[in-house]
């Protein structure tokens, strides 16, 4: 059994190698019927003229495929994320007691994420898919806010430095 696997192996290999020794010394003749169509052919005929073939028709040079080697990065879930608005220990002065936060967050995050604000160290309202939030309603005095990024699950994978600010609002008391 073997011995018949290495004969038909050693076969196919000389016939290969002779079909390509044929190929590269084979002529290639070309000429024009009585319909007036080119004619291409390894036989020569009568009015055909030998078509001249360079050796290394078929051969590209390299080419540097160092380009294709580029290896994806790997996706990191490495976010940043920090208070814009308002600045730590910044005045807010609003007899209604309403802060405008915004948010940054590097990179941009992916759809599905969310963002929680942190008021006093406890959410204010849902996540959302949007950094700026308006607080409602603060008491006078310092407060206390943070925000976090939160994957799909709701796990937190960012969270800003804490901003301290100070709400003013006017009394509601009068002098007497």
């Amino acid at each position: 059994m073997r011995l018949a696997t290495y004969g038909l192996l050693l076969a196919s290999t000389l016939l290969i190698g002779d079909a390509y020794a044929q190929s590269k010394s084979a002529k290639i003749y070309v000429w024009t019927d009585e319909s007036g169509t080119l004619v291409f052919s390894d036989s020569p005929r009568p009015g055909a003229e030998e078509v001249k073939v360079s050796e290394n028709a078929n051969v590209l040079p390299s080419v540097d495929t160092k380009i294709l080697d580029i290896k994806p990065q790997a996706l990191t879930d490495e976010f940043s994320i920090d208070v814009t608005q308002p600045e730590n220990h910044a005045t807010v002065r609003d007899n209604t007691g309403s802060v405008h936060v915004i948010g940054r967050i590097k990179p941009v995050f992916k759809q599905g994420y969310k963002i929680q604000l942190l008021l006093d160290e406890k959410p204010y309202e849902k996540p959302q898919s949007h950094s700026m939030f308006v607080l409602r309603n603060v008491d006078r005095g310092e407060h206390q806010i943070q925000l976090q990024l939160l994957n799909q699950k709701g796990k937190v994978i960012a969270l800003s430095q804490p901003v301290t600010f100070y709400m003013h609002r006017a009394s509601i008391k009068t002098a007497k």
